[in-house]
């Protein structure tokens, strides 16, 4: 079902672009990155309050994530931007990536540093992928071929061609504003500023995007890959109340790189508050090393701004890799 929305046009006749900033980094800037080439970045938190980074993981509680109650909400954190939200009776992963490495080789590339949370063999029956974009950290091949054409996929324009070269047939692309259902939800695709591209030469073919799944138990926003942009207060309208949101922290530096593409941790507070969201925990951190911050630094810096907005401890949560968060109905 197509949507209005007052944003301008985000399609080209080449692809996709983002109408509030341009986010896409040439291949140039990526080696001025890659060389430290670019201006260096004022540190906003004291190295000394920054502690050596080791994940914190817990064992799943299988029981919870076998007999969920079908009234709540319940996520469990498997890393990075993959949770598994179980709701209304349907198993729904978030851009699953189970695969040691986030690239496309096995041999090279960024490194999980801890095991996912969920293992592919203690998950549940999944019922739906639902897919950002096609980056290698949220589209990983060898994941999508484990789980197979069993699974229904929601993905952005132009993802369902490489879905189709997997022999996956059940998929539904959508653009932003457009919506479809899914059991007793309604699953809604959202605008997200980021780009896309499999390779430094094919750049925002296919559009990338954040969901939200309207459910009897409440709204759950999922933000995908992003910066920051003025359309989350429109999200935040159209589908109040948020009752959950799923917003990254992380791979932020240098910000003359990152700025338009990842959020910071005040950036994804703003997105926070301006969806109006309940509750909302901390994703895309402290899985794979992406950017130049320390991978110690987003929770506390995420913490400091929370503190800066006056915000609870408990709006915006740090989940520990493992472990399962349950909404419960109202």
């Amino acid at each position: 079902m197509k949507g209005g929305g007052s944003i301008p046009a985000h399609h080209t006749a080449s692809g996709f672009r983002n109408p509030h900033q341009q986010s896409q980094r040439s291949f140039l800037q990526f080696l001025q990155w890659q060389f430290g080439l670019g201006p260096a970045d004022a540190p906003v938190i004291p190295a000394e309050e920054i502690p050596p980074y080791s994940p914190e993981v817990v064992q799943p509680n299988l029981n919870h994530v076998n007999h969920p109650d079908p009234r709540e909400i319940q996520v469990t954190w498997v890393g990075h931007s993959t949770f598994l939200i179980q709701v209304g009776g349907m198993n729904i992963l978030t851009d699953p990536i189970f695969s040691d490495r986030a690239s496309p080789v096995s041999f090279a590339g960024p490194r999980r540093l801890s095991p996912p949370g969920l293992s592919m063999e203690d998950l549940p029956t999944v019922h739906a992928v639902v897919l950002s974009h096609d980056h290698y950290d949220h589209l990983d091949g060898p994941t999508i071929e484990r789980l197979g054409p069993s699974v229904r996929y929601f993905a952005p324009l132009g993802v369902g061609r490489w879905l189709a070269q997997r022999n996956i047939r059940d998929f539904v692309e959508l653009d932003w504003w457009e919506s479809t259902p899914l059991g007793s939800m309604r699953i809604h695709a959202v605008p997200a500023q980021h780009f896309s591209g499999r390779t430094p030469f094919r750049r925002s073919e296919t559009l990338w995007m954040g969901w939200v799944l309207e459910t009897p138990a409440g709204n759950v926003f999922f933000a995908g890959d992003t910066g920051y942009a003025p359309f989350f207060r429109e999200i935040g309208d159209r589908f109040a109340p948020i009752r959950l949101s799923l917003i990254p922290i992380g791979a932020y530096r240098p910000r003359w790189f990152m700025g338009p593409m990842h959020v910071d941790p005040p950036e994804a507070v703003r997105i926070h508050m301006d969806l109006g969201s309940e509750k909302s925990i901390a994703m895309h951190w402290g899985t794979f090393r992406l950017a130049d911050e320390p991978m110690g630094e987003p929770p506390v810096y995420l913490r400091k701004a929370m503190q800066e907005a006056g915000l609870e401890p408990d709006h915006f949560v740090l989940m520990r890799i493992g472990e399962t968060l349950r909404v419960v109905p109202r």
